[in-house]
């Protein structure tokens, strides 16, 4: 296994992961990945020490791939996992974050530019702690004014920032999967991973569909928050959750009738989503060893007969009442609606 190392790992801990090819790429990552949105104020209060801790913690129990990005917290979740990273060996983890989305402000939310672009990945760099990135995504292209400045300007930086070894591996992503679809064909063999978050979950399997295009593009495909950023968690979304109050609903519902039988709803989501073929990796957001814990007990161990049936029930009787399962537009609405509303009041 190429992220081994010798008097780090202790070897049976990492002999139970499972390690796919993460598409063409060559890397090999581990089939549980971890995701540092939760490094952020999105997800309330951090405490630092711990996620610190659950990041070595995570890959001396095999885990070899993070994901972050500058808009998680406007650089913090870049910041500790870095800090995280330097007490790890080079040689024993991936990691790839995103260029294109870094503020909360509607204004500064997004920009795909050239000199931008580059200036996140040089920033990006500094804040890990490391002398080039793995994989940079760029995030959310579906905010982007078109997506020719995405194909004009931060395809091709990216692609000389690769030339000038500052990045391995450039990937894509978006929340509408057939926005996805179209940038892929629009660069054709000039993506090398595709990032795909709560489109393979207990309430919206939309992704599977999609799964055969990205293989066809021999894309490494990463399957993220099969919680479905925070909705099929006991604790519940956060405010700033954009689906729709029936989806809410039902999913507070399914929590309710976890918490009773002492079940976490986040394990059954994570079993849910680690099922699906194709993907190489499953990304899930963790801030503790405990959070960790949970999501490779899923992996490694599967569900308990209690866990199985409660799921069975969930998803005969509980989840089969989603009206709507996804909250596409709903976000993009919005920004584009207060960015209208921002330039009425310049040109008052």
């Amino acid at each position: 296994m190429d992220t081994f190392v010798e008097n780090f790992h202790a070897k049976k801990d990492v002999e139970r992961m499972e390690y796919v090819p993460l598409g063409r790429t060559g890397l090999k990552v581990s089939k549980v990945s971890f995701g540092t949105g939760t490094f952020s104020q999105l997800y309330g209060d951090l405490d630092e020490e711990k996620a610190v801790e659950a990041v070595v913690f995570a890959v001396k129990q095999g885990i070899n791939y993070f994901d972050t990005a500058p808009f998680y917290g406007q650089g913090r979740s870049e910041e500790v996992l870095g800090k995280a990273l330097r007490k790890i060996p080079r040689q024993a983890y991936y990691v790839a974050t995103k260029v294109g989305r870094y503020e909360r402000d509607f204004e500064r939310m997004f920009d795909y530019s050239a000199a931008k672009t580059r200036e996140s990945v040089e920033r990006s760099l500094h804040l890990l702690g490391v002398d080039y990135i793995d994989v940079v995504q760029i995030h959310d292209v579906e905010f982007a004014p078109n997506l020719d400045i995405v194909l004009e300007e931060t395809l091709p930086t990216l692609e000389a920032l690769r030339n000038e070894g500052k990045l391995r591996f450039i990937g894509v992503s978006a929340y509408p999967l057939n926005v996805l679809k179209q940038i892929i064909s629009k660069a054709l063999g000039r993506f090398d991973t595709v990032l795909s978050y709560c489109r393979n979950t207990l309430f919206d399997e939309a992704l599977k569909d999609y799964v055969p295009f990205f293989q066809q593009h021999h894309l490494g495909i990463i399957c993220a928050s099969g919680h479905g950023m925070g909705l099929l968690t006991n604790g519940g979304p956060q405010p700033w959750h954009p689906a729709d109050q029936q989806l809410k609903s039902v999913c507070a519902e399914a929590a309710e009738y976890c918490k009773q039988h002492c079940i976490e709803l986040g394990k059954l989501a994570m079993h849910h989503s680690i099922e699906l073929p194709g993907p190489a990796t499953f990304l899930a957001g963790m801030q503790t060893t405990e959070l960790v814990n949970i999501n490779l007990d899923t992996y490694l161990n599967g569900l308990s007969k209690t866990e199985a049936e409660v799921l069975a029930y969930l998803r005969e009787r509980v989840f089969a009442k989603t009206n709507k399962t996804h909250w596409e537009g709903v976000e993009l609405e919005s920004y584009w609606a207060a960015m209208k509303a921002t330039k009425s009041e310049l040109n008052v």
